[in-house]
């Protein structure tokens, strides 16, 4: 049996892997760059949260119901679980990577960064030969597999 894991390009600055479940795949051309969102500081500067009079603070807390956030939150919860046991499974496994170009590489998974933002390989078979040890940047990968 097969198991494809197909990795989406994420905008910059977000860190959340579920999005990969939620966006489409852009094989033909990649998309321009977002600039990172800089969030507002805090009312004080120990403050942990934003003033709850601002207007964004209202707008964001007051526009949906709780019912929806709390379905939202649990199957996002789910979403990240299966995630990162499929992350878990791939260790120590021969991985294929479809990358842009049409490019097809081969290694041995062995870890991802907390932000998935690159895979750490060993024995990376590539066009131009072997590579002992590599990072991968996640924005590069359209797609992996590997055999259960």
């Amino acid at each position: 049996m097969t198991f494809i894991l197909k990795i989406h390009a994420l905008p910059v600055g977000c860190s959340d892997a579920l999005a990969l479940n939620e966006q489409a795949v852009y094989r033909s051309s990649m998309k321009t760059p977002v600039s990172v969102l800089r969030l507002p500081r805090g009312p004080e500067p120990n403050s942990r949260g934003f003033d709850p009079s601002s207007p964004r603070f209202i707008a964001l807390c007051c526009s949906s119901s709780s019912s929806s956030d709390e379905e939202e939150q649990r199957l996002r919860s789910e979403l990240r679980q299966r995630f990162l046991w499929t992350l878990s499974v791939m260790r120590d496994k021969l991985v294929q990577f479809d990358m842009h170009e049409r490019v097809r590489v081969r290694a041995r998974f062995g870890a991802s960064d907390i932000d998935v933002l690159r895979f750490q390989v060993s024995d990376l078979e590539t066009p131009l030969g072997v590579q002992r040890e590599a990072l991968l940047r996640c924005q590069d990968v359209l797609s992996c597999s590997f055999e259960l």
